[in-house]
C-alpha cells in the first residue's frame, strides 16, 4: 500500500510564539556529545503550545483529561471545510458550514482551513484571525461531532470561554494551531492528532498529519 503524508504541525523551537499569558517555549541544550557522549535537550512549554489538542478538562473541572480521551476520537477519517475566503477578524458562522452539513454528523472529525497559520510569527496570528461564533459552536455541539480542528490558535479570541465550554462540554476534542491544510488537496482524508499521554491534565502538543491515498 502506498500513501502520502502531509505534515500539519507547527515547529517547536526556543522562543516559539505563544499567547502572552502562556508559559514561554524553551528548548535548551542539556547535554552534548562533547560533555557526556550524547545530545539531550530540556523542553519547557505549555500543554497548548503550537499544534495541540484541548481536552474537556481545559475549561471544565469535571471534564475528561487528556489521558482519558479515546484515541478513536483523535484519529480517523476527516472532512476539510474550505474557509480560505474568510478575512481577518471575520466571523465563521453556521452558513459557512452548511454546504458540508450532510457529512457533519455524530462522531465526525471536521477540520477547517483559513490559511491563517501563514501569519506566523507575526503577533496578529493570536488576535486577528477569522473566528468561530457561539452559534456555530452550538450547532456543532448539537450534531455531536467528535473533533473540530483549525489552522488558527483558538476558535475565538474574545468569546473563548463560552465557545470552548460549548464544544468541550459536548466532549468534542478541539485541535488548534494546524498548518499546511492547503497541501491536502482533498475534501476527505485520514487525520491523526494523537496527544501526549499527560496524566490528569488539560491538553497536549500533537504531531498532526494527514494520510492520503489509503
Amino acid at each position: 500500500m502506498t500513501f502520502r503524508i502531509v505534515d500539519l504541525s507547527l515547529e517547536i523551537y526556543h522562543g516559539a510564539p505563544n499567547f502572552a499569558w502562556d508559559p514561554k517555549c524553551a528548548v535548551i541544550v542539556h547535554n552534548t556529545t562533547e560533555s557526556i557522549g550524547y545530545n539531550m535537550t530540556q523542553l519547557s512549554m505549555s500543554t497548548h503550545q503550537g499544534t495541540h489538542l484541548d481536552a474537556p478538562y481545559h475549561f471544565l473541572d469535571d471534564g475528561k483529561t487528556v489521558d482519558q480521551l479515546d484515541l478513536h476520537q483523535c484519529i480517523g477519517p476527516a472532512i476539510l471545510v474550505d474557509l480560505t475566503y474568510k478575512q481577518p477578524k471575520e466571523p465563521i458562522g453556521i452558513r459557512d458550514f452548511e454546504p458540508y452539513a450532510d457529512r457533519i454528523m455524530a462522531g465526525a472529525k471536521v477540520i477547517y482551513r483559513t490559511d491563517w497559520f501563514k501569519q506566523l510569527p507575526d503577533r496578529r496570528y493570536f488576535s486577528d484571525f477569522p473566528y468561530m461564533t457561539i452559534e456555530l459552536a452550538e450547532w456543532l455541539a448539537e450534531r455531536r461531532i467528535g473533533l473540530i480542528g483549525m489552522d488558527v490558535p483558538t476558535p475565538n479570541p474574545t468569546d473563548y470561554d463560552p465557545v470552548h465550554k460549548i464544544l468541550l462540554g459536548a466532549e468534542i476534542v478541539v485541535v488548534e494551531g494546524l498548518a499546511n491544510l492547503g497541501d491536502i488537496g482533498e475534501s476527505e482524508f485520514y487525520f491523526s492528532a494523537a496527544p501526549l499521554k499527560i496524566r490528569g491534565r488539560d491538553g497536549a502538543p500533537i504531531r498532526a498529519y494527514a494520510m492520503l491515498g489509503l
